[in-house]
């Protein structure tokens, strides 16, 4: 696919977001025909027209970049459907898909009407109309109040009938108001009930945003680092931090954003490391939310002199937001393990160490078995999302009694527990099936006997 332009193309053609047309028309259509038409609503930055690689024909398909959103969209709206040239079929004009748009949008799409826009908590729905009547006529208002309360959060939505009032709003309204298009209502992410407190805010165009180098793994001054960068954008965020922030700093810091869904500060249980973790899981029920959250509050200093490090994870889209901060957890505790002094540690005589955080009760240490010991039963264990440290996995085992050892399979997310009694082995298979274990979720069965002796030729290879 080849084009033509008469300007040279832009750095980012969706900067800023929503300014680039899709227009559908006649294959006889030329560029001169289209900036005759569309340049009357505002500065063409360039316009290219779709060829064929083989023949070099135009295929009727060009795309239209101007330097506002605004323009962009009142071109839409005037255009679409209207006859370029004598004998034409009527010309189709779509806002052009982006990398964090799914489609083309049209003068129907909600996504491009309603704006989301932090105001004082003093606004009423009046106000708030009053402010952002200027640029076109308004739909509808709605405050975003707190469910028990009923007082305003200081956030509201505003929907318009165009979708060129609503980028004239976020262009030219107060930049307090920190305005920006709001994501569609939907079962997902918006309940009457809840008002919008879940609603959130789509911060245009995403890979705009440049990366932010950080330390794989090292030591700064006593405190770890640990990178948490995933290739994907993702509605979850770590929060890496050197001063001992509380919950509720950390979830009032990141509630400026609206719909964020899920907040927990990671605490490390087994002090293995000097001061606080210095670690939260943030999570977000949409990108727009949390691209704008890092993108505000990566480096940004809370409290002055202290640099937070904010970065997208991955944790599988998961609901289960506990869950997720639990693997989190096991990943983080995982590092601190393999770079631990045995010093932070204490092992008694005969015992395993002791280094496991779990939600229900395990029986006290017991001795293990000694090594020689004939094996009774043996147990399959499958690790989610990845193996525990031996130790941990013998402190959790040994507390049956007759453990003779724990043997991982090199490369895999499963192991084998072998006991001298099958009466213990039982009772580690009932308690610990299903059970998370340092934010590892392990399943716990009885492994298939060994196999007879094959009296088949022996493999060669």
């Amino acid at each position: 696919m080849e084009d033509s332009s008469s300007k040279h193309m832009p750095e980012n053609l969706d900067d800023p977001p929503n300014s680039r047309l899709f227009v559908v028309t006649s294959r006889c259509v030329t560029e001169d025909d289209l900036r005759e038409r569309f340049s009357k609503y505002g500065d063409i930055q360039g316009i290219w027209l779709l060829k064929d690689k083989q023949t070099k024909e135009p295929k009727g398909v060009s795309y239209v970049k101007y330097a506002k959103s605004s323009q962009a969209c009142m071109a839409m709206e005037d255009m679409h459907g209207k006859v370029l040239l004598e004998g034409t079929k009527p010309i189709k004009v779509f806002i052009a898909q982006s990398r964090s748009s799914a489609k083309h949008r049209d003068v129907e799409d909600e996504e491009l009407t309603r704006i989301f826009v932090m105001i004082p908590k003093t606004f009423t729905e009046e106000d708030l109309k009053n402010t952002f009547r200027e640029y076109g006529d308004i739909e509808y208002c709605d405050l975003i109040r707190n469910k028990l309360t009923g007082e305003s959060k200081g956030l509201g939505y505003v929907r318009y009938y165009k979708p060129s009032q609503a980028a004239l709003a976020i262009e030219n309204c107060d930049k307090s108001y920190r305005a920006i298009l709001a994501e569609p209502r939907s079962k997902n992410n918006y309940s009457e009930d809840a008002g919008a407190s879940r609603g959130g805010g789509e911060y245009g165009y995403v890979d705009s945003f440049s990366q932010h180098t950080f330390p794989t793994a090292a030591d700064q001054g006593g405190h770890m680092v640990v990178d948490y960068r995933h290739g994907d954008i993702t509605r979850s965020l770590i929060l890496n931090t050197r001063a001992a922030l509380t919950q509720e700093q950390i979830f009032a810091l990141f509630d400026l954003i609206p719909g964020m869904e899920y907040c927990e500060l990671l605490r490390d249980s087994y002090c293995l490391t000097k001061g606080p973790l210095g670690y939260a899981l943030i999570r977000y029920n949409n990108l727009g939310s949390s691209v704008y959250a890092k993108e505000k509050l990566n480096g940004f200093e809370y409290p002055p002199g202290n640099r937070l490090q904010v970065t997208f994870y991955d944790d599988g889209e998961s609901p289960a937001g506990r869950m997720a901060s639990q693997v989190v957890t096991a990943q983080i505790m995982s590092t601190v393990w393999n770079g631990a002094s045995c010093g932070q540690a204490v092992k008694s005589p005969g015992y395993s160490l002791s280094r496991i955080q779990v939600d229900f009760s395990l029986p006290s240490l017991k001795k293990l078995a000694p090594s020689d010991s004939k094996t009774k039963e043996r147990l399959f264990v499958v690790f989610n999302p990845s193996p525990l440290p031996l130790n941990v996995l013998e402190d959790v085992f040994c507390r049956f009694g007759s453990l003779i050892e724990v043997h991982l399979v090199p490369g895999r997310n499963v192991g084998y527990v072998k006991y001298a009694d099958r009466q213990c082995a039982e009772e580690a298979k009932a308690l610990l099936h299903g059970r998370i274990v340092n934010g590892v979720k392990m399943k716990v069965m009885l492994a298939d006997p060994p196999r007879e002796e094959s009296h088949k030729r022996p493999r060669t290879y």
